[in-house]
């Protein structure tokens, strides 16, 4: 029985993990990790901690959905007590996946900004496209729900670097994400990432292929957000099983 630590526990997708855990065959949810009082019941078998050394010490794999601030500190004390870790947690700045490389080096990290399969073939093909469209302007509109706080996704961020890569670029130098006022024709290179955010969208992002007479457009929606528990599981269980290093989701599929 793999013992699965939550960090991020009341949050959104925390809470799916809890549940969709219960129905995981050889895993089991053994601590949680919260920094204030949870505002819900769960199964008193599970310890709840505000410790970051007890619930690294009570798991055999983390799964981070939290805050860029909590995953850093995650990560430092993790340094210190080495587990797998599944990180979920978006928005991350330099410093963060700087920390979260280094840490990758002392036990096996998974770090995607998007645990779908669907997502994960996504990007597979948006590389593939933008090699062989190399007259196409890319163009990627994501959607999102009105709590969302970063801004453009992870996931359109991560499609934005398979479309740059794609094509030899460096994502840094041609990535545009705003436009207004009079800005002048569009650059040949430049890979436009647009966030659009209202209601209670889950997530939907659509990488455009346009040209003169024609465009391609490929899209993923996630209806449920089980999409992304479920997905860092079947992570979690793969990673268990890995040496130290830094993996994708990609990597997990073996897509």
């Amino acid at each position: 029985m793999i013992k699965v630590g939550v960090f991020g526990a009341s949050g959104r997708v925390g809470k799916l993990l809890l549940e969709d855990l219960k129905a995981t065959p050889n895993m089991s949810v053994s601590v949680v990790y919260v920094r204030n009082e949870l505002d819900f019941s769960i199964d008193p078998s599970i310890l709840v901690t505000a410790d970051m050394k007890s619930f690294l010490s009570a798991c055999d794999v983390v799964i981070d959905f939290s805050l860029p601030e909590a995953c850093e500190t995650l990560l430092e004390q993790a340094i210190k007590t080495p587990k797998p870790l599944v990180v979920g947690t978006t928005g991350l700045n330099t410093h963060q996946l700087n920390l979260l490389k280094d840490a990758s080096a002392l036990m096996p990290i998974l770090y995607a900004t998007n645990m779908s399969l669907g997502v994960a073939l996504l990007n597979k093909l948006v590389y593939q496209a933008s090699a062989a469209l190399e007259d196409f302007d890319i163009e990627i509109v994501e959607m999102h729900h009105k709590h969302k706080k970063d801004a453009p996704s992870g996931t359109a961020l991560t499609l934005s670097e398979s479309a740059a890569r794609g094509r030899g670029l460096d994502i840094d130098k041609v990535r545009v994400s705003g436009r207004d006022g009079n800005i002048g024709a569009r650059s040949k290179d430049e890979i436009a990432v647009m966030a659009l955010r209202g209601g209670d969208i889950v997530g939907r992002h659509t990488v455009g292929f346009y040209n003169d007479g024609e465009f391609i457009e490929l899209s993923h929606t996630a209806t449920s957000r089980n999409t992304f528990s479920k997905g860092a599981i079947r992570a979690g269980k793969w990673l268990f099983e890995q040496e130290a290093g830094l993996y994708s989701i990609a990597d997990c599929l073996e897509l």
